[in-house]
């Protein structure tokens, strides 16, 4: 079932979606512990933080299940000495040309290294690129797990007395976050990776903000939440832009309203998808600018066209490097958030750059993101409450020019001071989080809501 979904949401292959809920549902109810990603829920409308606890509880539980024998003969045991400085061990098969990468480079080369050691455990490609080179040198030690087993890995991990492990994948393509569940390090935590709680027992913190996950909503957590006082996400502001384009380079019009969303087709639903043709069709001139998918690309402009919008309104955009990337960006007039899955590194990437961002915010960690983006370069205004108030805000915005280029200016001047993109400040916080769990652990104290609010 569940590899049906996954082409079929990858591609905007709407027609069954009611279907897959109500499966979704019946497999959740049922404790089915193999079928159903956690990831998958994410995108999915309808669902709540609860359900995406449940979902992650039970992807889980099998697993756990199945690896309690060899799980139970490691028995790390961490009764031994503090050592000197805390030892961070990030977790990720992303250390290359990878949106994680790019958002994290600048804290991990912030780190106060007298306080804190830093080993990377990397379980991905080496793809011998510039961003590989770059956080090899972030590291005191960078150690390539390739093909370990996952016991394996876990042993190498316990073997250099590492303090707190820090998971940068959950449970998105690619993961080894299994990793975990033999606890290697006596702190785990969730980051940055992945918007949802782990679920099961293996994950003792998630890295938040008050926005994304509001204190109200900790039972819908596995992890305790360490909230940072701004965004969660860092964003650093040594992000090189390249030269600057145009339009026609593009393949945009030279006149016209461009409304932007750069999020990869998974994350579009009809919903959103509907909200959009409206936008379209009452900004007379207008394109929608989104990231090519080869296989979405016929479908959207197919659905556009059921909408009453020509498919040639639809305008896709290859997938280049960061810096070109960046620099065509600011070509858009505004861009467009999906929901329930919220633009991430794409929303922060556009308010570097200057470009306003309308998101509609939900109860769920992904459906939060870009709001938490948007307080922290001062622009809740931008933040709908619901899709008819979401639909509002970016009518108006496009048939106000005014007001637009208003908020433009307000981010190009304040790039540089907002919390977003200090991230120095971002790193004093986050190693104060890191200093807390390790507090909390010797002085015998169990994972607790720790941070600052908003």
């Amino acid at each position: 079932m569940m590899k049906y979904y996954d082409r079929s949401r990858s591609i905007c292959e709407w027609e069954r979606l009611d279907e897959w809920r109500d499966k979704i549902r019946t497999s959740l109810a049922g404790g089915e512990t193999s079928r159903i990603s956690p990831f998958h829920l994410l995108s999915l409308a309808g669902f709540s933080a609860a359900e995406q606890r449940r979902c992650a509880d039970v992807w889980m539980s099998g697993r756990l299940a199945a690896s309690a024998e060899a799980r139970s003969e490691l028995d790390f045991d961490f009764d031994r000495p503090p050592q000197t400085k805390i030892r961070l061990g990030y977790l990720s098969a992303d250390f290359q040309e990878h949106a994680t990468a790019y958002l994290l480079a600048e804290t991990l080369e912030a780190h106060d290294r007298d306080r804190f050691e830093l080993y990377a455990y990397s379980y991905g490609a080496d793809d011998g690129g510039a961003m590989r080179q770059r956080l090899q040198h972030c590291f005191d030690r960078f150690i390539d797990l390739g093909d370990l087993t996952i016991a394996d890995c876990a042993k190498a991990i316990y073997s250099d007395r590492i303090d707190i492990l820090i998971d940068l994948k959950g449970y998105t393509r690619g993961t080894r976050s299994e990793i975990l569940t033999y606890r290697p390090a006596p702190i785990q935590v969730n980051y940055l990776g992945y918007p949802g709680t782990m679920g099961g027992d293996f994950c003792d913190y998630i890295i938040s903000d008050n926005y994304v996950t509001p204190p109200a909503s900790a039972g819908d957590y596995s992890e305790a939440l360490a909230c940072m006082p701004g965004s969660y996400q860092p964003h650093g502001c040594d992000v090189a832009i390249g030269r600057p384009s145009s339009r026609a380079e593009q393949g945009l019009p030279a006149d016209g309203f461009v409304f932007c969303c750069f999020n990869q087709a998974y994350k579009i639903m009809p919903e959103t998808f509907d909200i959009w043709c409206r936008l379209l069709y009452n900004t007379p001139g207008s394109v929608l600018w989104l990231l090519k998918n080869s296989q979405a690309k016929g479908r959207l402009r197919n659905e556009a066209y059921q909408r009453g919008i020509s498919p040639e309104r639809l305008v896709f955009a290859d997938e280049v490097p960061q810096p070109e990337h960046l620099a065509r960006l600011r070509l858009a007039d505004l861009v467009l958030d999906t929901a329930p899955y919220n633009a991430h590194t794409t929303a922060s990437d556009a308010l570097w750059v200057g470009v306003p961002l309308v998101t509609c915010t939900g109860d769920t960690f992904a459906s939060r993101v870009a709001g938490s983006l948007l307080r922290a370069v001062n622009l809740e205004q931008l933040i709908a409450e619901d899709a008819d108030a979401y639909y509002a805000l970016a009518l108006a915005l496009s048939s106000h020019p005014q007001r637009l280029a208003e908020i433009r200016q307000q981010l190009q001047q304040n790039r540089l001071s907002v919390a977003l993109f200090d991230s120095a400040a971002y790193t004093l916080h986050l190693e104060a989080l890191y200093q807390t769990m390790w507090d909390r652990h010797l002085a015998g104290q169990l994972p607790a809501a720790i941070g600052q609010t908003c």
